[in-house]
């Protein structure tokens, strides 16, 4: 589980292709590697991955066939950025929303406006998942909380401030970039447990009536 604050701004050392997949090997920048495991989870642009190597300042995941279909890490490449986070303890402050690293599916940016130090970026949502997106709700794109501020349709608007464009993969995004997006987890579970008492109060045979 993560908290959709990018703790690393890293950078792709290599993508090879294996049988069904792919090993990315990522250098973070700021997230010393002494103290990550084999093992581990990382958050790499919002898509939980584990780590399966180590040499020197480099950590390798493998990505299944399954994380390429449905994430945009199949376009990564040598010198591309990424944000990080490493999973949270029990004890960390929740200072974004509950961000479980399965990403839904792969959005677009399709406008940006510069709002004084701000940019007012808005996405559009793969098909089915805009029902999840309410406004002042929260999503992750990329594996960074975002705060939406207006739904139109599968269309979706957020603020970026000057600390997130520096500090994640985000700020360098333009018109037409693809992300990784994540609805709320929370949002989920509730349509989930209602459709199932919908169901049950569907198929449930009314009593005879009484003589």
């Amino acid at each position: 589980m993560f908290s959709g604050i990018v703790e690393d701004l890293g950078t792709v050392r290599s993508v090879a292709p294996c049988e069904k997949g792919a090993v990315l090997t990522v250098e973070p920048s700021a997230i010393p590697p002494a103290r990550v495991k084999i093992g581990d989870s990382i958050a790499v642009n919002g898509c939980c991955l584990t780590v399966t190597g180590k040499q020197g300042r480099t950590l390798s995941m493998e990505l299944s066939a399954e994380t390429l279909r449905c994430t945009v890490l199949g376009e990564l490449k040598a010198g591309t950025r990424v944000n990080l986070e490493r999973a949270l303890k029990l004890v960390s402050l929740l200072n974004g929303h509950l961000v479980s690293g399965h990403v839904d599916g792969i959005g677009r940016i399709v406008a940006i406006e510069q709002e004084g130090d701000s940019r007012l970026v808005t996405f559009e949502a793969p098909a089915g998942l805009s029902r999840y997106l309410v406004e002042k709700g929260s999503a992750a794109v990329d594996g960074v909380s975002l705060t939406v501020f207006a739904v139109d349709g599968p269309r979706f608007r957020c603020a970026l401030i000057l600390h997130t464009m520096k500090l994640t993969t985000l700020g360098l995004k333009s018109v037409g970039s693809t992300v990784n997006i994540e609805a709320d987890l929370l949002g989920k579970y509730v349509e989930r447990l209602l459709a199932d008492r919908l169901s049950e109060m569907t198929n449930h045979e009314p009593c005879a009536p009484a003589r």
